[in-house]
C-alpha cells in the first residue's frame, strides 16, 4: 500500500517555505543534527522494505541471542543493518520490475516503487530496531532451565517472552503526547541513527578540503574493521589495558587495585569500542552532563563469595527453611550491597527529581494535551499532516494483554508460580513509573531501572517462589522499558517524519517476528550446547557462562527464594540499607535548593541525581574498565570536541559513533565464524586478556586457591 493514503494532504513542505514560520527546536544538539524538511510523496511501504526490514530482524534477534549466552556478550545495534541494507536498496531498485498492479486503488502494488529512499530506510531500521533489542524474559527461561534446572514448556516460555514484549505498547500509547511530541523530550541516542540516515542518503558534493558523511563513515567503517582484528583476536589485551597489574606480578595487592575486569581498575582503559560501548551505550551519543553524572556517581567496591543455592531448594521449587537454617544466611558482597542501595535511592530520587525539575512541565503538558492551542516545534507541526494512531488501538492491545497474562499464569502457575494480583500490581507499577522514568531518559540518555524495586515488593508480598519474582520484575520492569524502545522509536519516526501508524506497524510486526526468533535460538542453544551458563561444571576458558543470565539467576535467590525480610528485614543483615531510600529522596531537593539560592551558577541544575545514584546500575556484570573508558571517551566528545570543534562535531559525531559500532559487529562476527568456532586461537602473552591473573585470589589468610600463592 503506497505511503499517499496515510497522507491527509499532498502538498510537499519546503525548507525555504516553512521554517521561518514555525518555532526553531530548543535543544541545540536537535537543531544541528534533525532536517527540518519533508517529503510526504515518498513512499514508504514498499516491497523492498518487507523484504529488508524482515530480514534486519531475524539477523538481528539470532544474532544477539546467540551471542547473549557467551562469557563477553556482544550486542548487534541495528545500525549494523542500518548500514548493511544501504547498497542492497539501490540493488532492489535497479533490477526489481517496475510494473504496478491494481492501480489507483487500495490494493495498489509494487515491487519497484522508484529509487530507494530515506524513509523506507528508516522504517526498515525500525524492523531493525526490534530484533537489536533483547528479549528480557529469556533471563526467566535461563535460570529456570540452565540454573535451576527445573522444567519449563515451550508453550508458556514462548507466550512469557512474547507478553513481556507486547504489554509496553499499552503504556507507550498513554505516555506518547508527554515524550515524544515535546521538543524537551529529544531522546539523544537517536541524533547517531539520524546522522547517519543523513551521511548515507547525503548528495551534496564533497566540501573543499574535507570530506563528506558518508566518506567519513566509510573511513571509520573499513578502520574499525581492521582495528578490532586486535583486541578480537590477535592482541585481546587491549580489551583491557591494566598496566598497574605488571608493576607487581606476584602482588595479589596491586593486580587487584589495577584490574579492569576483577578488581579496582584504577588507570585501566580498554582500547577496544566494544569494551567502551558495552554496558552504557556509545559514549559519543550521551549528553556531557549525564556523562559527568555517571562519572560521579560510579563507585569501586569488591567481589562476594559462592554459595550452594541448590541445597536450599525443596521439590516444590520453594525455599527449604530448614536446610536454609542448617546452611546459614546469604551473605552479599559490600560492592553488591551497595549495588541495591543505590538502586533504592535512584527508585526514590527520580520521583522527587521528576517533580521538582520537571513538575510543572509536565503539568503544563497535561493541560495543553486537552487544549486547541498547542506550542509546537517545527518537527512536532510537520508531523500534524499525518494520521496519529487512535488511543483506542492502544488500549485494545493492553487490555486484551493483560487479559492473555492473568490467563497464562493461573493456567501454567506451577511453572510460572505468580498469581493473578500480581500481573496487576505489576501494571500498577509499570504505569506509574513509566513517565517519569522516560522523562528522565529521554534528556539524559540513561535509564534508571524499576527491576530493584518490583523484586522487593513481590519479594516480600509473596516469598520463597523464585520463578514468581523473576515473573513479576519482567512484566513489572520490563512493560515499561519496552515501552520507553516503542517511544523512542516513534521520536525517530517523529524526526524522519514517518507516519505514526506506519511506525506502529512495524514495530508490532517487528515485535512479534523478534520474540519467534529469540525464543526460538534460546531454546535450541539450552537444547544443544553442554551446561550452558553452568559455571560449576564449565571449564574456566569457557565462553558460554552466561554473565547476565547469572546476574538475574542471583537476583532470583536474594529477592525471590531467600526474599527480601531475611536479607533486608529484620530478618536479614542488611537493613541498613533501606535509608538508601530516604536518601536518595533528600539528594535532588538538596539540588533544587541549591539552584534556587544560587541562581547565578546555570550548573548546578545540571547535577541529575537519579543518573548519579544510578551509576552503577550495570554492575555487576559490568565491569571497572567499562566505566573508565566509557567516561573518559564521553569526556572527550561531550565536552572538549562539543566546546571548541562545533562543526567538526554538529557534522562528524554521530557518524563516527555509526562507524565505530558497525566495523566493530562486522568483525566480531567474521572472527567467530571463520576463528572462533573452529576454535583456532594464538597463544602468547598478548592473549592474556588484562595479564592481572591474581586479581581473583582471596586476600584472607589461610585460604589456598590454585593458581594463587599461599597466604
Amino acid at each position: 500500500m503506497d505511503s499517499r493514503f496515510e497522507i491527509e494532504t499532498t502538498k510537499i513542505v519546503k525548507e525555504e517555505d516553512e521554517v521561518n514560520e514555525y518555532d526553531e527546536c530548543p535543544i541545540k544538539q536537535v537543531e544541528l543534527t534533525v532536517p527540518k524538511t519533508d517529503d510526504p510523496t515518498l513512499p514508504i511501504v514498499t516491497f523492498r522494505m518487507w523484504v529488508l526490514g524482515i530480514l534486519s530482524c531475524v539477523i538481528l534477534s539470532f544474532v544477539n541471542q546467540f551471542f547473549w549466552y557467551r562469557t563477553q556478550p556482544l550486542s548487534i545495534t541495528s545500525i549494523s543493518a542500518q548500514i548493511a541494507v544501504v547498497p542492497l536498496g539501490h540493488f532492489m531498485a535497479r533490477v526489481l520490475p517496475t510494473r504496478v498492479f491494481f492501480k489507483d486503488t487500495w490494493f495498489e502494488f509494487s515491487m519497484n516503487r522508484g529509487p530507494f529512499n530515506i524513509k523506507e530506510h528508516v522504517l526498515i531500521t525500525i524492523f531493525a530496531n526490534a530484533g537489536a533489542g533483547t528479549v528480557y524474559a529469556t533471563h526467566v527461561l535461563s535460570a529456570v532451565k540452565l540454573i535451576y534446572k527445573r522444567k519449563l514448556g515451550f508453550l508458556p516460555a514462548i507466550l512469557l517472552m512474547l507478553t513481556t514484549q507486547v504489554l509496553g505498547f499499552g503504556w507507550a500509547g498513554l505516555f506518547r503526547k508527554y515524550l515524544v511530541e515535546p521538543a524537551e523530550m529529544w531522546w539523544p541516542s537517536n541524533l547517531v541513527q539520524v546522522s547517519l540516515f543523513s551521511a548515507l542518503h547525503e548528495k551534496s558534493k564533497r566540501p573543499k578540503g574535507a570530506t563528506s558523511r558518508t566518506q567519513f563513515f566509510l573511513l571509520v567503517l573499513i578502520s574499525a574493521l581492521a582495528y578490532y582484528v586486535l583486541p578480537g583476536y590477535m592482541f585481546s589485551m587491549l580489551t583491557s589495558f591494566s598496566w598497574i597489574c605488571w608493576l607487581g606480578p606476584k602482588s595479589i595487592f596491586v593486580q587487584q587495585l589495577g584490574s579492569g575486569m576483577r578488581g579496582l581498575g584504577i588507570a585501566a582503559f580498554g582500547f577496544d569500542w566494544s569494551t567502551i560501548s558495552s554496558y552504557l551505550g556509545s559514549p559519543l551519543a550521551s549528553p556531557w552532563f549525564a556523562t559527568a553524572n555517571i562519572a560521579v556517581g560510579y563507585l569501586f567496591m569488591g567481589n562476594g563469595t559462592v554459595y550452594d543455592i541448590s541445597s536450599i531448594v525443596n521439590s516444590d521449587f520453594h525455599l527449604d527453611r530448614d536446610a536454609y537454617a542448617k546452611n546459614g544466611p546469604v551473605h552479599l558482597s559490600t560492592f553488591f550491597a551497595m549495588t541495591y542501595g543505590l538502586g533504592f535511592a535512584t527508585l526514590s530520587a527520580t520521583i522527587v527529581h521528576v517533580l521538582l525539575f520537571h513538575g510543572r512541565e509536565i503539568w503544563m503538558q497535561s493541560k495543553r494535551a486537552f487544549g486547541d492551542h498547542k506550542k509546537m516545534d517545527i518537527h512536532t507541526k510537520l508531523m500534524k499532516k499525518y494520521k496519529s494512531v487512535p488511543m483506542w488501538w492502544f488500549h485494545i492491545i493492553l487490555v486484551a494483554n493483560i487479559a492473555l497474562i492473568i490467563f497464562i499464569c493461573e493456567y501454567y502457575n506451577e511453572s510460572l508460580q505468580l498469581p493473578w494480583w500480581g500481573v496487576l500490581l505489576a501494571c500498577a507499577i509499570a504505569i506509574t513509573f513509566t513517565l517519569p522514568i522516560g522523562i528522565i531518559y529521554s534528556t539524559t540518555n540513561q535509564e534508571p531501572g524499576l527491576n530493584i524495586i518490583t523484586e522487593y515488593i513481590i519479594g516480600y508480598m509473596y516469598p520463597e517462589h523464585p520463578v514468581a519474582n523473576m515473573c513479576f520484575k519482567v512484566y513489572g520492569y520490563i512493560s515499561m522499558n519496552q515501552a520507553l524502545t516503542f517511544l523512542q522509536d516513534f521520536k525517530l519516526g517523529h524526526y524522519m517524519k514517518i507516519p505514526p501508524r506506519t511506525m506502529f506497524m512495524a514495530q508490532v510486526v517487528g515485535t512479534f517476528i523478534s520474540v519467534l526468533v529469540y525464543t526460538g535460538t534460546a531454546w535450541w542453544l539450552m537444547e544443544t550446547i553442554p551446561d550452558l551458563c553452568d559455571t560449576s561444571k564449565l571449564p574456566s576458558d569457557s565462553p558460554w557462562t552466561c554473565p547476565m543470565d547469572n546476574v538475574f539467576y542471583d537476583a532470583s535467590v536474594i529477592w525471590g527464594l531467600v526474599g527480601p525480610r531475611r536479607i533486608f528485614g529484620n530478618l536479614g543483615e542488611y537493613s541498613n540499607v533501606n535509608w538508601f531510600f530516604l536518601a536518595g529522596a533528600i539528594a535532588p531537593f538538596l539540588v533544587w535548593l541549591a539552584q534556587k539560592a544560587f541562581p547565578g551558577q546555570t550548573w548546578i541544575r545540571l547535577i541529575n541525581m537519579p543518573v548519579l545514584l544510578g551509576a552503577t546500575s550495570m554492575m555487576p556484570p559490568a565491569t571497572a574498565v567499562n566505566f573508565t573508558s566509557w567516561i573518559v571517551v564521553g569526556f572527550i566528545s561531550g565536552f572538549v570536541v562539543y566546546r571548541y570543534k562545533q562543526d567538526w562535531w554538529k557534522r562528524y559525531n554521530y557518524v563516527l559513533s555509526g562507524g565505530l559500532d558497525a566495523g566493530t559487529a562486522f568483525m566480531t562476527i567474521l572472527l567467530f565464524l571463520t576463528l572462533g568456532s573452529n576454535n583456532i586461537m594464538l597463544n602468547w602473552w598478548g592473549n592474556n586478556v588484562e595479564g592481572c591473573p591474581l586479581a581473583t585470589c582471596p586476600t584472607v589468610k589461610d585460604i589456598f586457591v590454585k593458581g594463587c600463592p599461599v597466604l
